[in-house]
C-alpha cells in the first residue's frame, strides 16, 4: 500500500509561485487559523482581521515568487506578512481617527470663529477668527489647499492626491504638517 506523504509548505509555496491555485487552497486550509489569529490580536476587531487575511492572501498568491527560504519558513514569511498588514491596518485606523479627530476640532474652532447674534459673543469671536486666520497664515500654500480639501470640501487623501496631481505620500505628509502646525499656532490661544 502506497501512502502519499503531504506536501511541505516550501512545496506548496513553489506551485503557488507558478499559480497553483490547489496548492493555495492547501496552504490556505492548513494555515488560515493561524493567521486569522495574527490578524485578530493585532486588531481586535473579526471583520478587521478578516479582511485583512484576504489582504494577506492576495499579497501571498502575488509575491510567492518573491519568497525567499534562506529567510525563513513559508509559515514564518506568511505570519509576518500577515502581522505587517495588520500592523498597517491598524495605522491606517488611527491616523483616520486622527484625521476626524482634527477635522471636529478645526470645524469646532471656525464655527466657534463666526459670527453670532450675541454681541459679547460676537466680540469674542471676532478675536478667535483673527487668531485662526493667523494660524492659517502660517501654513504653506500646498498645506492649506490640503486642508481645504479634506475637511471643507470632504475630500479623502486620495481624491485630494488626484485633484492636486500629486503623490498620495505627499497630500499625507502637507496635511499631517499642517495640522501640526496650526496646532502649535493655536495651542493656549483659543
Amino acid at each position: 500500500m502506497e501512502s502519499t506523504v503531504p506536501p511541505t509548505d516550501a512545496e506548496l509555496l513553489t506551485r503557488i509561485a507558478s499559480g497553483d491555485c490547489g496548492a493555495f487552497a492547501e496552504f490556505y486550509d492548513r494555515h488560515h487559523r493561524l493567521l486569522f489569529g495574527i490578524a485578530l490580536k493585532v486588531l481586535g476587531a473579526v471583520h478587521e482581521a478578516e479582511d485583512v487575511l484576504q489582504d494577506a492572501c492576495v499579497t501571498l498568491w502575488e509575491r510567492a515568487p518573491l519568497y525567499d527560504p534562506r529567510l525563513g519558513s513559508p509559515l514564518a514569511w506568511a505570519a509576518t506578512l500577515t502581522r505587517n498588514k495588520a500592523i498597517d491596518r491598524l495605522r491606517t485606523q488611527r491616523r483616520h481617527a486622527d484625521l476626524i479627530g482634527s477635522a471636529a476640532a478645526e470645524t469646532a474652532l471656525l464655527h466657534a470663529a463666526a459670527p453670532s447674534d450675541d454681541s459679547s459673543r460676537g466680540a469674542a469671536s471676532g478675536d478667535e477668527a483673527a487668531v485662526l486666520r493667523a494660524a492659517l497664515a502660517t501654513l504653506s500654500p500646498d498645506q492649506r489647499d490640503a486642508l481645504h480639501l479634506g475637511f471643507f470640501c470632504g475630500l479623502t487623501q486620495v481624491e485630494i492626491a488626484a485633484r492636486l496631481n500629486q503623490p498620495l505620500g505627499t497630500v499625507k505628509a502637507r496635511m499631517r504638517r499642517g495640522m501640526m502646525t496650526l496646532r502649535d499656532a493655536l495651542e493656549g490661544r483659543l
